[in-house]
Order: structure tokens, then sequence, then C-alpha cells
């Protein structure tokens, strides 16, 4: 992915303003741009077996945490919250680094900041 300067000064705001629901919260919730922008909660990093929220935004393959099956399913969501504006809830199966599998549910949310769609996770497993 190519490198994005403005991308990565709106995930730092965002970030920032976030920061205070994503450290109370007891869901498990990532923020998506793309794949190379993103954060999330300690809590969904643990949820999937990242040591830090760092390690997870380091992963540039982030459906790499998403069932084969469920991938599809995922994509279509995202699709229809970045370009369509429609939130969308649903079952998923996640898989952690040491790959064993949890069933979650997903609610993602889409919003705009700065001319920019961003999509919202909350994950309950």
């Amino acid at each position: 992915m190519a490198h994005n300067p403005h991308h990565e000064h709106l995930i730092a705001e965002v970030s920032k303003m976030f920061e205070p629901m994503l450290s109370r919260s007891p869901q498990a919730i990532y923020v998506y741009l793309d794949d190379e922008h993103k954060f999330c909660n300690k809590k969904f990093a643990e949820l999937i077996g990242y040591k830090s929220t760092k390690e997870w935004q380091e992963n540039f393959y982030p459906l790499s945490d998403i069932l084969e099956k469920d991938q599809k399913k995922v994509i279509k969501a995202y699709m229809n919250a970045s370009e369509k504006f429609i939130a969308t809830t649903f079952a998923v199966t996640l898989v952690k680094k040491s790959g064993k599998k949890i069933q979650a549910n997903v609610i993602m949310v889409p919003f705009s900041y700065q001319k920019e769609v961003f999509v919202i996770h909350y994950i309950t497993s």
C-alpha cells in the first residue's frame, strides 16, 4: 500500500478522539480506514491473540483474522458501510494468531471525518 501522510494524520486524530471510548468500553473495538490505517483497543488485540494494539496495527492483512469462509461477508459489510453508509450486524468466526477459532458478533458502523469514511467495528464474543 502506498504511503499516505494524510491518512496517517487522520488516523492519529481519530484515534485520539476515540481514546476515552476505546479504553473504557467493555467491548472489543477497532476503527478502520484502510489496511494500513487502523487502530483498536487492547480488548480487541488480546481477543485475537496479539500482544499489543501496535502489533495488530502492523498487520497489513487484517482478513487473516477472519475465517476464510466468512471473509466475503466481512468485505461486503465493509463495502456497504464505506460506500453506501449502511451499518450492519452479523456473526463471524475470528481466528486468533494461535489458530483458535472464536465465534463473534460484529456491529459495523460508518462515520466520516475530514471527508474520509471510517468504519468502527464493535465485537462481542
